[in-house]
């Protein structure tokens, strides 16, 4: 098992599926960890807002015995220009493990290079590992399994339709990523799972239809258009994307066993349509809930 939890293609999918399993069981019987991580001290860098990744992480390493430390954009001497690696060193005599949430992916691949303790990430603009894997523990729950199924991401392939690829490939979906010119899933990402997905025989489609990305998906995908660090191109964004908002037309192409799915927080009116969102095939709040309990079998799995 790795050390750090940073990107899922790190993982090998039985690895994966054990995460998995663990969050299934810390959620169904939360008493049973209640001193896994006693006695252990999480640090959380947000150099970005948060209100789940926060909120479930602080949450978590409280309710399995330990405690989570807060840790703002002002808060280290990062501000000031202290180095990665100082400060990687720093905190591994301080901590048992470190949460961070940030911009450059580069800094989460540093931090992990210069602390001896677990490096999780919360996010940076390259990919969201928590989410993807807390979403297929939502998948998994809906439909029972997750070989076969087919996920339709619509939109802006950011940071998190980078992560649901990669699990999608570790965990047997296929995927397709409906996007416009511009906005589309980049060659990088797509190369770090091409081989895989191919030995595994599960389709990666990249398309700008939208109809022909969502038929017969079992999960519609979607997140916001513009995101931290992009406000500058907000009316650009709008304007680029507003073919794919996931209506109830688009939810009708999909079929009528589709569900539909959000990371947080949503846009209505613009990425998704309030009678999606807020109607039956949502389970959104459902997902939401379960970074909870993921990222505490995250934790458990790295810090015990």
């Amino acid at each position: 098992m790795k050390k750090d939890f940073i990107a899922l293609t790190d993982f090998s999918s039985a690895e994966l599926s054990a995460m998995l399993d663990l969050a299934d069981r810390i959620k169904q019987s939360p008493q049973e960890f209640d001193g896994a991580l006693k006695g252990k001290t999480l640090g959380m860098i947000f150099n970005k807002k948060s209100t789940r990744t926060r909120i479930s992480f602080e949450v978590g390493i409280f309710q399995l015995g330990g405690r989570g430390l807060f840790l703002g954009p002002e808060d280290l001497q990062l501000a000031r220009g202290e180095s990665i690696s100082d400060t990687g060193k720093v905190l591994s005599r301080f901590l048992d493990g470190i949460m961070i949430r940030t911009y450059s992916h580069s800094d989460v691949l540093d931090l992990a290079g210069y602390s001896s303790v677990p490096v999780i990430n919360g996010l940076t603009d390259f990919n969201h590992p928590c989410q993807a894997l807390a979403d297929m523990m939502t998948i998994r729950e809906k439909f029972g399994k997750l070989d076969g199924l087919k996920l339709a991401y619509v939109g802006d392939s950011n940071n998190v339709a980078v992560s649901l690829l990669f699990a999608c490939v570790k965990l047997g979906l296929h995927i397709s990523l409906v996007s416009p010119q511009g906005y589309t899933l980049t060659k990088e990402a797509l190369e770090m799972s091409r081989e895989e997905a191919e030995s595994k025989n599960l389709s990666v489609v990249l398309t700008e239809n939208v109809q022909e990305g969502v038929t017969d998906a079992d999960i519609i995908y979607t997140d916001v258009w513009t995101s931290m660090g992009q406000e500058q191109e907000q009316q650009k964004r709008l304007n680029d994307l507003k073919g794919y908002t996931v209506n109830d037309q688009v939810m009708q192409w999909a079929g009528p066993k589709a569900l539909f799915m959000h990371c947080l927080p949503a846009h209505r009116g613009e990425e998704v349509s309030a009678s999606v969102i807020d109607g039956p095939a949502s389970i959104v709040f459902d997902q939401a809930e379960n970074r909870l309990h993921l990222q505490k079998a995250v934790m458990v799995t790295l810090m015990q």
